[in-house]
């Protein structure tokens, strides 16, 4: 059986507790399914123009942002996107899932993330209502998208750290073409996107892989390590 290699967007820190979980989470679906699951981190600020992504089999953007490189990110997203590699995408992940998408499909090359342009007229992603920094909650999905269908459940609960979401100024737009959205908490806010085009490529603003910490296999990751055996196109 070939091995399933993985990339790691973000820029590790052991205390980070995403960090912690996901080769966790790895490491037990491994196991549980039998297959050779291999991952490798790579620093936002290593990825560049000429840095070649074409060997992985899928990419995960992780949590724990802003990221040293706001662009080496963006170019890793971009590139699972369009060449129809599986993706997800965690808390700074779905952030900047969500900003690599408004720049690149919809054109928007003033769009910025407002943690770290907190003056842009498009701030595409803005501090929460309330911040969701070690809470539970519950998400209503959409039935029938791909993180329905990985957790066989319209209703799930998950936590989250984090502190910025999408700027429902600009939600009625982003969500007009192939962005969907597919899940939101009790409150009624987004909390999952998925492209409609795209064989996988889902991003959720809290974080399944911590399930793993407390033994749990977390189904969105198994999700997508089985979406990453299937043959590339």
């Amino acid at each position: 059986m070939d091995a399933i290699s993985i990339a790691l967007i973000g820029d590790y820190d052991p205390q980070v507790t995403a960090h912690q979980a996901i080769p966790v989470a790895l490491g037990m679906i491994a196991e549980q399914t039998g297959r050779d699951v291999q991952y490798q981190w790579l620093p936002t600020d290593q990825i560049l123009a000429d840095t070649s992504l074409d060997h992985f089999d899928g990419f995960w953007c992780v949590p724990a942002s802003p990221y040293k490189s706001e662009a080496g990110a963006l170019r890793a997203i971009r590139f699972a996107r369009e060449q129809q590699r599986p993706f997800l995408g965690t808390c700074g992940g779905f952030q900047h899932a969500v900003l690599e998408f408004s720049r690149n499909v919809l054109g928007w090359a003033d769009a910025e993330h407002g943690e770290t342009s907190p003056e842009s007229e498009r701030a595409v992603l803005t501090p929460l209502t309330c911040s969701l920094v070690e809470t539970v909650d519950s998400i209503d999905l959409v039935p029938g998208s791909l993180i329905a269908k990985a957790y066989e459940t319209p209703e799930i609960r998950e936590g989250y750290r984090c502190r910025y979401g999408v700027n429902p100024q600009f939600e009625r737009e982003l969500f007009k073409h192939r962005l969907q959205a597919v899940g939101h908490d009790s409150a009624g806010d987004l909390r999952a996107i998925e492209l409609r085009d795209h064989r996988f490529f889902v991003a959720t603003l809290f974080q399944p892989e911590r399930a793993a910490l407390i033994g749990q296999m977390p189904p969105l990751v198994r999700a997508f390590v089985e979406a990453c055996v299937v043959p590339r196109r």
